[in-house]
């Protein structure tokens, strides 16, 4: 019987699973303890195994997707052997199937939309002459616009340059373009009315073409301007769009100029007088501007050649920087994801307080050199921070708790996590048992830690059951931090770098090394005065350093 292989929960807070790498593929053989795929969790990429001796009959997921925890991603069974019922039984979708050819005619076959007036796309509609002009997203909290004005009526001659429409957005008023040649076959909307974003607002064609079965269809998604690259719909006072487009030349005539084109010639320093308009009524527009040539204004500026030699210079125009916009997206990592939503529900949810307190830390760093000196791994202050931690815990079981919902856990054991940057985001592997073990052993647990966490190689019991959790931005130059806590435990302790600064010590102002530490505690767990209590204890282990080791 064909076995289901379902994407398994390989962390206690792994909800779904991308498909990092398939390491066999439909028709192979495979044995139990064979590795099918690499999966890439939360916190690490990890080996998928089967448990089954077969043939591969089916794969679901391809190679990049994600999959919730329990999905079906393959099926495993004998060569030659029906796997749909296995399929049907988990309620997954089988290989789509070759439509028939009665249920699928060729493109060449199919209505045209010029005898019958009906296309299914926009895209159809343009292999035929047809644009749909609609609505477009001006701004990003825009979801409708009105119509100020209309510069053609329906009949007349579009080209591809020609502004349809003034809108009026909820940020400004801006104009449209049809981005079509052809008649204006259609107006949706009139002068002073509005129109949902994507709404048809026009349509461009050829004259005589039947309009009727574009009318009748739905409203496509919603597309920002953007998408077009050179899309010249720019923002302009919201005045009456005529006015806006007077500007005077020298004689007192006047000129029309688009305001894209009027604020592109203004960054270049071009007069737009000496500028030969290419739209209707010699209207001046982006592309006027951007093929202008100096030398090409002489026939229109013999008058201004023949003014006197007295006459004024015009003031030197400076040049205008012109940056360009750019960005990169990329798609959400399991891990970023995860650390997104926990955290979130960490803070939203947890009632947090913080608690802040200045360490003198002279004696702390006297004793790392000496304990140095005997340690078979180097010490570090971190691993100095985490016993003291562990100890303090121990006489602070309030500290050491849980949260869980109607009850509270008071954890007689201690589990510290200690929080290690890796490139995708954040993992908390768990020093077990922290209070029993020397400073050298935690030492050379979170250096191994370190480093199978850069390599992806933790597994979920090396980051799962802690009951504090350890933050140091210390050796970042950070001087002092809150950080979220990493629930259920009730508190994160956020450790600073070690300060250089003035202290006083026995009423002489004297040089010191003092460390900032923030203590961050689920009200619902720590009131203010056990968390001091924590503080005050674990300071005074790391200023007298010689209490940890007995």
């Amino acid at each position: 019987m064909a076995e289901v292989v379902k994407m398994p929960k390989m962390s206690d807070t792994m909800t779904e699973g991308v498909m990092a790498k398939w390491h066999k593929k439909v028709g192979d053989k495979v044995k139990s303890g064979d590795v099918l795929a690499e999966v890439e969790t939360d916190k690490a990429t990890m080996d998928l195994e089967s448990y089954w001796d077969g043939t591969i009959l089916f794969i679901g997921v391809e190679e990049g997707k994600a999959v919730p925890v329990d999905a079906v991603i393959a099926v495993i069974g004998k060569e030659g052997e029906d796997y749909k019922a296995a399929l049907d039984a988990e309620g997954a979708a089988a290989p789509a199937k070759e439509e028939k050819a009665a249920e699928t005619k060729p493109a060449e076959e199919a209505p045209k939309a010029e005898a019958k007036g009906v296309a299914v796309t926009d895209a159809d509609l343009e292999k035929q002459g047809v644009t749909v002009v609609r609505m477009p997203l001006l701004s990003d909290t825009m979801t409708e616009g009105v119509i100020a004005e209309w510069h053609k009526k329906v009949g007349d001659k579009i080209k591809n340059d020609d502004i349809l429409a003034d809108v009026e957005t909820d940020k400004a008023t801006m104009e449209v373009m049809g981005y079509a040649d052809g008649t204006l076959l259609h107006i949706g909307v009139e002068k002073g009315a509005a129109a949902k974003v994507n709404g048809i607002i026009a349509i461009v064609g050829p004259e005589g073409f039947d309009i009727s079965g574009i009318l009748n269809q739905g409203d496509a998604p919603a597309k920002p301007v953007a998408d077009k690259a050179d899309a010249p719909v720019k923002e302009t006072a919201a005045a009456p769009a005529e006015a806006q487009e007077e500007t005077h030349a020298a004689d007192g005539s006047r000129l029309k100029a688009s305001p894209l084109a009027k604020r592109i010639a203004k960054e270049k320093g071009i007069d737009l007088a000496q500028v030969a308009g290419s739209a209707d009524g010699g209207r001046i527009i982006k592309k006027d501007i951007e093929n202008f040539k100096p030398a090409a204004a002489a026939a229109k500026g013999t008058e201004a050649a023949s003014a006197p030699a007295s006459a004024e210079k015009p003031a030197p125009v400076l040049a205008q920087y012109i940056g360009e916009e750019k960005y990169t997206e990329k798609p959400v990592s399991q891990m970023r994801k995860v650390i997104a939503k926990r955290l979130s529900e960490s803070l939203f949810t947890a009632p947090h307080f913080y608690l802040t307190m200045s360490i003198d830390m002279d004696a702390a760093m006297a004793a790392r050199v000496k304990m140095n000196e005997f340690s078979p791994v180097k010490l570090s202050f971190n691993d100095l921070v985490i016993k003291a931690v562990a100890v303090a815990l121990k006489q602070h079981p309030n500290v050491n708790s849980s949260w869980l919902g109607d009850k509270i856990r008071y954890n007689e054991h201690v589990n510290v996590g200690v929080a290690i940057a890796v490139e995708d985001g954040l993992l908390v592997p768990v020093v077990r048992f922290a209070d029993g073990k020397s400073l050298s052993r935690i030492s050379a647990e979170v250096k191994d830690f370190a480093q199978r966490a850069k390599a992806k190689k933790l597994q979920p019991s090396d980051w799962e059951g802690s009951t504090f959790t350890v933050s140091n931005l210390g050796m970042f130059g950070i001087d002092e931090f809150t950080a979220i806590i990493n629930t259920p435990d009730s508190c994160i302790l956020a450790v600073g770098g070690i300060s250089q600064v003035p202290v006083v010590k026995n009423g002489a102002v004297v040089p010191g090394n003092v460390m900032k530490v923030t203590l961050s505690c689920d009200h619902r767990t720590v009131d203010g005065a056990t968390g001091a209590a924590f503080l005050q204890t674990f300071k005074a282990l790391l200023e007298e350093p010689v209490r940890l080791l007995v």
